[in-house]
């Protein structure tokens, strides 16, 4: 089975994601920040799983 990126909205709730976001970077520094986002990525890219759905998130970010 082919899996695809889910490019649309996709959020039950985007505003409450975006809080919890900016919640969990506060208190941090710049360095801590960066290597929360790097591990976030990396739980996210491994909950993903597919690696043609990744390289398409890659290609998603990189283009926006």
């Amino acid at each position: 089975m082919q899996q695809h990126l889910i490019t649309a909205p996709n959020l039950e709730a985007p505003d409450d994601f975006y809080e919890a976001l900016i919640e969990a970077h506060q208190g941090l520094s710049t360095e801590e920040s960066h290597a929360f986002n790097a591990r976030l990525v990396l739980v996210l890219a491994n909950h993903i799983g597919s690696p043609a759905v990744l390289r398409e998130a890659f290609e998603a970010a990189r283009s926006n």
